[in-house]
């Protein structure tokens, strides 16, 4: 597959028009942020952009309607949130947000920190397309499912599968090798790349993976590992295997006020943020822990693992997107707030819409379409992604319902 043109991800030197204004991505390996980089983060977004500092699925953080590009980049520098001019939008490490602290095969944050700094070590991974994915899993199975072009997943404390286009190649990797060979992977897959700037992942390629073990010299040593998307998100209180705490916390749909953020800060601990748009505060004390959750969730912090914001995910919508036909988050809040977000046993099957019309699965007869509903008439259970238009922007990986504005209303899928 091929688009024919360079892919247009947004970093912090290149960003992106949005309809509400410039908008900035910025990475963060393996989501790890220190107290002082999330100070920083705050100040900048109540200083240059809208408030709010937003989550994505790679667990990356991005500011809206950026008013001063120039002095945001030397407010980041300084943080530490741009350590390369040349390679910020290639750093896309996504990690086990737990690892090291709860359960797993193998600690890998040493693995983002070599990863990472190998990436900025070698000048020709600066041409990488900015979408293309690395995961670490640390055996748990949490982010191998996350479509990463290239990967590996803990089967072992020292022995990782090596996963290209988020499959096992069968290459078996002793953890001393595990980032080099993930370094040559994402030089092969340049090097197949050719010139063509319409190549974004490596799943573009035709027989990529195969082609890239080829280049590499490796042979598949064992049985393929399936590698399916997780749910269970990190939320609540959960003990370490030291006998600290961290607590995971959602983000009402991925947007985190700045206000909330210094708070963050405030209690000296770094935070990971996770793929879910989400985030864990590790190493505290229980009594710390205690007060954390006091003081941080009245601000809107989740963490109730039942709580149907947890279900929900959304686009940009209006204003931000001139192609979304509804203000989407305004639109999928409200459904929060009524309590028409339901939990996935009551709905059909594994979370369909409530309404008269759903069917049995198995049902022979196929209805025609239901006609596009508005807004407040949609009431639906389980995982679900609303979508402005029909590209589903930041629509999760693995079973979601889709529900898909129109210009005349929402139809679900």
């Amino acid at each position: 597959m091929t688009r024919g043109v360079p892919d247009s991800c947004p970093g912090v030197l290149r960003l992106h028009e949005a309809a509400d204004g410039p908008l900035a991505r910025i990475r963060v390996p393996g989501g790890r942020l220190d107290p002082a980089q999330v100070q920083e983060l705050a100040e900048a977004a109540r200083d240059l952009a809208d408030g709010h500092i937003e989550f994505t699925s790679r667990g990356n953080v991005q500011l809206r309607q950026v008013r001063d590009a120039q002095r945001l980049t030397q407010r980041l520098a300084a943080a530490g949130l741009l350590p390369s001019h040349t390679h910020e939008r290639v750093r896309n490490i996504i990690a086990s947000p737990l690892s090291g602290r709860i359960g797993g095969r193998s600690d890998v944050r040493a693995l983002v920190s070599a990863l990472d700094a190998g990436l900025l070590a070698a000048p020709r991974l600066a041409d990488l397309p900015g979408r293309v994915l690395f995961t670490l899993d640390d055996g748990r199975g949490d982010v191998s499912g996350l479509g990463a072009d290239i990967g590996v997943h803990a089967v072992g404390a020292d022995e990782f599968a090596l996963l290209l286009t988020s499959r096992d190649t069968g290459v078996r990797l002793p953890a001393a090798d595990a980032v080099d060979v993930m370094l040559a992977a994402a030089h092969a897959f340049l090097a197949l790349r050719g010139d063509d700037p319409g190549r974004w992942r490596l799943h573009d390629i035709e027989h990529g993976a195969d082609r890239v073990v080829d280049i590499l010299g490796l042979a598949p040593v064992a049985d393929r590992l399936e590698m399916p998307v997780a749910h269970s998100l990190p939320i609540g209180w959960l003990e370490q295997d030291d006998g600290l705490v961290s607590l995971g916390a959602g983000v009402r749909l991925g947007r985190l006020p700045a206000r909330t953020a210094e708070f963050l800060a405030a209690v000296e601990r770094p935070i990971f943020v996770t793929p879910w748009r989400g985030l864990v505060v590790p190493d505290l004390a229980e009594w710390a822990a205690e007060q954390v959750v006091r003081a941080l969730a009245p601000m809107g912090l989740i963490f109730d693992a039942d709580s149907p914001w947890l279900l929900v995910s959304a686009c940009a919508g209006q204003p931000g997107c001139a192609k979304s036909h509804t203000d989407v988050r305004a639109d999928v809040s409200d459904a929060v707030d009524t309590g028409r977000v339901l939990p996935a046993t009551l709905g059909v099957g594994t979370g369909g819409p409530k309404s008269a019309s759903a069917e049995p699965e198995n049902s022979a007869h196929h209805p025609a379409p239901e006609p596009p509903m508005a807004a407040t008439d949609i009431s639906v259970a389980g995982r679900q992604h609303w979508s402005g238009c029909d590209r589903r922007c930041g629509r999760p990986r693995g079973e979601v319902i889709d529900i898909v504005a129109t210009d005349q209303g929402y139809r679900i899928e």
